[in-house]
């Protein structure tokens, strides 16, 4: 004779999953922005100022145009000591990165880690509709993954 279940039917899970995974959710929204004609010196006192390591170049029109970093300023540090000239005369149009890779507003956080992964960037400008409307970084990416981890993925 076989084994009966005396559970009765077992109700159905329907998975509810209302945590926020895109990034728009996750993103800075208030950058700190540099324009290609400030100064290395200048740049390199508001990433202290303000506990950064890079943000984004906009022109006057505030159309994104480039990004600067903290490598960046290493580079001109270094060249500056190489040459034995001052910083204070270097523009940040020099020395930015101009092929800015940039993600959508719309995307889950599980792409953009793949994106961080796959690129090796520290930050990705947000667009939405070809305009700057934040900056990800991975470590956004990790707190969202630790306020995701009591969810089922």
């Amino acid at each position: 004779m076989g084994i009966k279940s005396f559970q009765g039917i077992r109700k159905v899970v329907k998975k509810e999953f209302d945590a926020p995974i895109l990034v728009e959710d996750y993103m800075t929204r208030k950058l700190v922005s540099f324009s290609p004609e400030q100064s290395i010196l200048e740049v390199m006192e508001l990433f202290t100022k303000h506990n950064i390591s890079g943000g984004p170049v906009l022109d006057s029109n505030g159309f994104l145009v480039g990004i600067i970093s903290e490598a960046d300023c290493m580079k001109t540090i270094s060249e500056s000591r190489y040459f034995n000239q001052p910083i204070l005369d270097k523009r940040v149009d020099n020395y930015m990165t101009k092929n800015v890779e940039t993600i959508g507003n719309d995307i889950s956080i599980f792409d953009a880690a793949g994106i961080f992964h796959k690129n090796n960037r520290r930050r990705l400008p947000v667009l939405k509709d070809g305009l700057l409307v934040g900056q990800i970084s991975r470590k956004d990416i990790v707190i969202a993954a630790l306020k995701l981890s009591g969810q089922n993925w």
